[in-house]
């Protein structure tokens, strides 16, 4: 915990003068907040006086509504700064966090749940905004109160302060068990808000599957259990605060009490005990307070943990610090005695060797598990091998700038991913380089024009989330032509060619034969209609490589190639 506190106030360096500022407003503030005690004791001893007249009461009138003015004056500024200190803090962090994350590798994201992390970055670091922003000046500003009240009771009473420091002594007592008790509640409470905030993502995303299996009832079996862990770790920690806060306040009652009983007995007139209770109830207002804001400070702190636990991560696919940069690849790749697992030793590939010329086609095929994303994925640097070499052009892919490495290789997968936005900007990516010309071409070379010009705004046509209002081979379409504007020297295709129909596997079709001319080229395929023309066929069985060669190399050995082929030639 004190870790992660350094770590997090190492953050306000760069904002520390406007936290100073703010931190000197607040001990003027609190010495407004002191002295007026006092300005009421010496007014109640006047008001007991014959001598006073008018422009005495006036004067005092004014000079109460002087001090409160000023006193907010004084807050307005207190609280802008902090605003603006506390919210650039945030914001940084906030920012580190989303960047860190797209630093992870795919396995490491793999065991991340989307809505986890979606917590982290917005819930976990608006926590943080109310430590910068309230929780912190509070905690300031309530502690100075403390420490100021305290001496202007010493000031009207030694004795009676002293005495009071029994009841000071109960409170702190009872305010740090109170701490430990909560730290753990929240704790367990941000477990349960990432569990639900991830099972809502997950299953949001499934609703239509949900419908298809009329599943409702089960998942909302399953919603109410992680909602009523919530719900329960929610009301422990309302039952806490319930038995805290009165048990405060009871004491409070009993100082006051006391100071009543005692005041006389000390030898206080009636303006110093009317003082020193204004002083005890600015005294126990900031140990509540300070009560109330162990709900803000524990909900920061787990905040922090869960956000430098995240921070703490380190990306398993990063540069090497002899990494280099390449503009221009050839295209050649070679897998050398390649080994790779997800997880231990379940190896999904198993010492798989082959070469691919540059500006070639080279084709995998096999059934579903046999390797063959997986070495796509690798090529990448999705995932990093554990066994043997990946190269490209001769070199080592964990030797290349990964920025550079992706750059050059176009990707395509089975199922496309579009964001909400146009058309044009799920091509270009925010991309701003690319003129509209270069859209418009890179459209027509994969054949996608055709239904883009069909929507009521073109390029400019508004996509729902996932782009749900397009068909799943339009989507396809639009993923090569997205690929194509890129520029790359390298294509990879993963099953780029399923789960559409035949009109558009055509269009598709003629779309892979202009692709050939742009560089190598990679394809994991089902559909061997679409493999044929490949300069090399790869056939993978259990992570391993058992066959390969042209087509017609393929169908004639009768193999596994050869019939598989001809089931699907049956099949059509």
């Amino acid at each position: 915990m004190k870790g992660n506190l350094r770590r997090t106030f190492a953050y306000i360096k760069p904002q520390l003068p406007r936290f100073l500022t703010a931190v000197l407003l607040i001990v003027l503030n609190v010495a407004f907040d002191v002295a007026l005690p006092m300005f009421i004791s010496s007014a109640t001893k006047n008001l007991q006086s014959n001598s006073v007249n008018l422009n005495f009461i006036i004067g005092l009138a004014v000079g109460y509504v002087a001090i409160g003015a000023v006193n907010q004056i004084v807050l307005y500024a207190e609280s802008m700064l902090l605003q603006r200190a506390g919210q650039s803090v945030v914001a940084n962090i906030r920012l580190e966090v989303y960047n860190h994350i797209q630093n992870l590798s795919q396995s490491q994201l793999d065991k991340m749940p989307v809505g986890s992390l979606v917590t982290r970055v917005a819930s976990y670091t608006a926590s943080l905004s109310d430590l910068f922003t309230e929780v912190i000046v509070k905690v300031i500003k309530n502690i100075l109160t403390l420490a100021g009240v305290y001496g202007m009771m010493l000031y009207i009473s030694w004795q009676l302060s002293l005495v009071m420091l029994g009841f000071i002594a109960v409170v702190a007592l009872i305010s740090f068990v109170f701490g430990k008790i909560i730290g753990a509640l929240f704790r367990k409470e941000r477990q349960y808000i990432s569990e639900l905030n991830a099972y809502l993502n997950e299953n949001l995303s499934g609703m239509k599957l949900i419908h298809v299996f009329n599943r409702q009832k089960f998942k909302e079996l399953e919603f109410v259990l992680k909602n009523e862990n919530l719900r329960k770790a929610r009301y422990k920690v309302v039952i806490a605060f319930g038995i805290y806060r009165p048990l405060i306040t009871f004491i409070y009652v009993l100082s006051v009490a006391v100071t009543f009983y005692l005041g006389v007995g000390f030898g206080l007139d009636a303006g110093m005990v009317v003082a020193f209770y204004l002083y005890l109830s600015k005294f126990f207002n900031p140990v509540q307070q300070l009560a109330d804001q162990l709900n803000n400070l524990q909900k920061a702190f787990t905040a922090s943990e869960r956000l430098f636990t995240l921070l703490d991560i380190v990306p398993e696919v990063r540069d090497a610090e002899d990494a280099v940069g390449i503009d221009s690849f050839k295209g050649d790749i070679e897998f050398e005695h390649v080994w790779f697992a997800y997880e231990g030793e379940d190896w999904i590939l198993k010492d798989v060797s082959f070469k691919v010329g540059a500006g070639q086609t080279c084709a995998f095929v096999g059934a579903t598990g046999a390797g063959k994303s997986t070495i796509l994925s690798l090529i990448v640097r999705n995932y990093d091998v554990q066994k043997g070499r990946v190269l490209i052009d001769g070199v080592d892919v964990k030797k290349i700038k990964i920025k550079s490495l992706r750059r050059a290789v176009g990707q395509m997968l089975q199922d496309v991913f579009l964001f909400s936005g146009t058309i044009k900007d799920n091509l270009t990516l925010g991309n701003a380089e690319f003129t509209d010309g270069e859209i418009e071409e890179a459209c027509r070379y994969v054949n996608a024009d055709g239904f883009i010009a069909a929507q009521p705004n073109g390029l400019e046509q508004e996509l729902a989330e996932r782009g749900e209002n397009l068909s799943q081979g339009q989507r396809q379409l639009l993923s090569f032509a997205r690929t194509v504007l890129h520029k790359p020297q390298i294509l990879i295709l993963d099953e780029a060619t399923a789960n559409i129909d035949t009109e558009t596997e055509v269009l598709i079709r003629e779309g892979l034969e202009k692709m050939r001319d742009i560089g190598t080229m990679l394809i994991c395929a089902h559909r061997l209609s679409t493999i044929r023309n490949a300069d090399n066929i790869i056939v993978m069985q259990h992570g391993e490589i058992v066959e390969s060669g042209n087509h017609e190399k393929l169908v004639a050995g009768g193999g596994y190639y050869s019939r598989l082929y001809a089931l699907q030639e049956e099949r059509q």
